[in-house]
């Protein structure tokens, strides 16, 4: 089940809304326990049989959790150990039921004779493994308290709005919440409006980009005409920041509906002029889980160079294989590595003498070469679709081209006013101009006005997938 669909939208939420609020706010438990059951639903409607999976991962991080919090009694070596058993447990079925299969691919390739597997990746086990890691981590840290209630840390970790694709939620910023949260009318209208922004930037932006990205990512690259091949680099590069982004803002929404506050993911990345303010700006839960768990345990940027070289190169390769077991996305953490460390000890200096504009510019490139190689099937049809871009002995453009360009041009439009912090800008304007009542309705409108877009696309069309499912 995914959000943008009439069976969630119009069987499952209302429901849950329903039997929720029903229930009066003093049996805090009981509203746990439904949100509980309906996390677990929501997550079995997709993949049942996937379902003991995600409950075998909340009771190792409850159970490691519980022995790695400092007590009377308890060793610093056995809280430590608990904490070792969590990652070897999180990360061991992790690279079962995603990496295995790549694994013994490759080693095929190399000539050895390896049985290949053939494992189903289960829905958000890249996001689920690590809160749960986060979880028993913090705890050891002293950062979080220990939860005795396995039923609060499943809730932690089967929260249905960002359970399948993020974002990914840190223990500490939801503890509280999830024993005595406030809702609220204001709240909940918060949620409804973000749910609702959210819905429309998948259904009209992201899904209207993915359609035009298909024209040349489905087939072979080498006879694109190279404006074409540019248009659904383009394309993709809008549709993943519209999908994913999408995703945390009706995450974050429904976590508003039912009382939570989720760290925002995205901040305008496409606004960037450089790699390391992008990688500040996109998918913000990720890059600061890697920082507080990976990089800074292994030294940061408080050590020489080399080691922070060597840093840095752990980080990257690890971003690329989390995010799948290809060669694709490995190269892609490859190349965002390269970029960084460019910008850290060769050309950063000279960059800042570089306009702003024309440095922009160079980031954006470098993002949707990036790109390319994130969306490509195989490492040899990105190649060929970088070339097609830069020419690759075929025409400049053709009918085809002419019809995709004339057929899309307002919907990228569309996409540069939404990669834009133009929702900022309106809302200076009319706090300066003294409007402040409009921002109280306003939103509440635009709201209404997506969602009855968004019901129209839903009903009509049928090209609806969610890119951060499969990682």
């Amino acid at each position: 089940m995914v959000f943008s669909s009439i069976s969630f939208l119009c069987c499952f939420l209302p429901i849950l809304l329903a039997v929720y609020y029903l229930t009066p706010r003093r049996f805090r438990r009981l509203r746990n326990d439904i949100l509980l059951c309906a996390s677990l639903g929501f997550y079995a409607w997709g993949g049942l049989r996937y379902l003991p999976l995600l409950l075998l991962c909340i009771c190792i991080n409850y159970v490691c959790g519980w022995f790695a919090a400092p007590a009377e009694g308890r060793g610093q070596g056995q809280r430590k150990a608990a904490v070792c058993l969590a990652v070897v447990a999180g990360i061991g079925l992790l690279f079962v039921f995603k990496y295995v299969n790549f694994f013994a691919r490759t080693l095929n390739a190399v000539g050895a004779t390896v049985p290949v597997p053939e494992i189903v990746l289960p829905i958000g086990i890249s996001f689920f493994t690590f809160q749960g890691l986060s979880y028993v981590i913090d705890v050891y840290r002293g950062d979080a308290k220990v939860q005795k209630n396995p039923l609060n840390v499943a809730l932690y970790i089967a929260l249905f709005p960002q359970l399948v694709a993020g974002p990914i939620v840190r223990y500490t910023t939801v503890s509280e919440e999830i024993l005595d949260r406030k809702e609220s009318p204001g709240l909940f209208s918060e949620g409804t409006v973000r749910f609702c922004v959210g819905l429309a930037k998948k259904m009209v932006l992201a899904n209207g980009m993915g359609k035009l990205a298909d024209v040349s990512f489905s087939g072979s690259p080498q006879s694109l005409p190279a404006l074409l091949a540019w248009m659904s680099a383009i394309a993709y590069t809008f549709q993943i920041y519209f999908d994913f982004s999408a995703y945390s803002d009706m995450a974050i929404g429904l976590g508003k509906m039912f009382g939570f506050h989720f760290d925002e993911n995205f901040n305008y990345p496409y606004v960037s002029t450089s790699i390391r303010e992008f990688w500040r700006r996109w998918h913000i839960s990720l890059s600061t889980w890697f920082r507080d768990y990976v990089y800074i345990p292994l030294g940061g940027n408080r050590c020489s160079s080399a080691k922070r070289i060597r840093n840095f190169t752990v980080i990257w390769l690890l971003t690329g294989l989390w995010h799948g077991a290809n060669w694709t996305f490995i190269l892609w953490g490859i190349w965002y590595l390269l970029l960084l460390l460019g910008e850290n000890y060769v050309w950063g200096g000279l960059s800042e003498k570089i306009p702003k504009a024309l440095r922009y510019v160079l980031t954006m490139f470098a993002v949707m070469l990036g790109w390319v190689l994130f969306r490509a099937d195989t490492v040899s049809q990105a190649i060929g679709m970088v070339s097609a871009m830069f020419g690759g002995g075929n025409a400049l453009l053709n009918g085809e081209t002419l019809y995709y360009l004339r057929l899309n041009i307002p919907l990228f439009v569309l996409c540069i006013l939404g990669a834009l912090p133009v929702k900022s800008l309106a809302e200076r304007f009319l706090e300066a101009h003294h409007a402040r009542r409009a921002l109280l309705w306003l939103p509440k409108l635009w709201a209404l006005g997506m969602l009855l877009v968004s019901y129209m696309f839903l009903a009509t069309g049928s090209f609806n997938p969610f890119i951060y499912f499969q990682f």
